[in-house]
């Protein structure tokens, strides 16, 4: 099932694919993304995994529809995989390499947004995950992005399962010298 997030936001995320891609960083087997091009929208899916990237396109090939499914470890030492590229949107869930957050600001485009949802250090109370490399410290995602508009911030715990989150929805500001989506 998709995030409840990207129903929340969908008019926002539907006015930025007017203007490109919508990335799915990380995706998994692209649940997310999924809902989106099921509802017309143009989604890249980004993922190491080319298993799970696999099911990503058999999906699509049974909704007959379709997406861009790209390959690409993320967390490669000193590179950017984004070079050169540029995002209406991006949605990144249960995902976190802390190295890669300035090349993800830097891609979503001026207007564009980003939906964010991961654990915190809470979320070892639950167990899994609970590596302290993949858990956001307090205040940590918002802080990335207070430079943004913020849509949406929420730091605590859900349930059904029980797990301790940050999730933000925040909007890249229109500097002067860009145009807006």
């Amino acid at each position: 099932m998709h995030s409840n997030l990207i129903e929340k936001y969908y008019a926002e995320l539907e006015r930025c694919a007017h203007h490109g891609s919508i990335l799915d960083l990380a995706c998994g087997e692209g649940r997310n993304g999924l809902f989106l091009t099921n509802k017309g929208l143009p989604v890249t899916f980004a993922d190491r995994s080319t298993s799970l990237l696999e099911k990503v396109s058999g999906a699509l090939t049974t909704l007959k529809r379709s997406g861009q499914i790209w390959p690409i470890d993320l967390e490669r030492p000193n590179i950017n995989p984004f070079e050169k590229k540029t995002f209406s949107a991006a949605l990144v869930f249960r995902y976190l390499h802390r190295p890669l957050i300035p090349a993800l600001i830097d891609t979503i485009a001026p207007g564009g947004i980003i939906i964010y949802e991961t654990f915190t250090l809470d979320n070892r109370q639950f167990g899994r995950p609970n590596n302290p490399d993949f858990l956001l410290k307090a205040g940590e995602l918002e802080d990335w992005f207070n430079d943004w508009e913020t849509l949406h911030y929420f730091e605590g715990v859900l349930s059904a399962p029980n797990r301790a989150v940050a999730q933000i929805v925040c909007r890249k500001p229109i500097t002067k010298t860009s145009s807006s989506l």
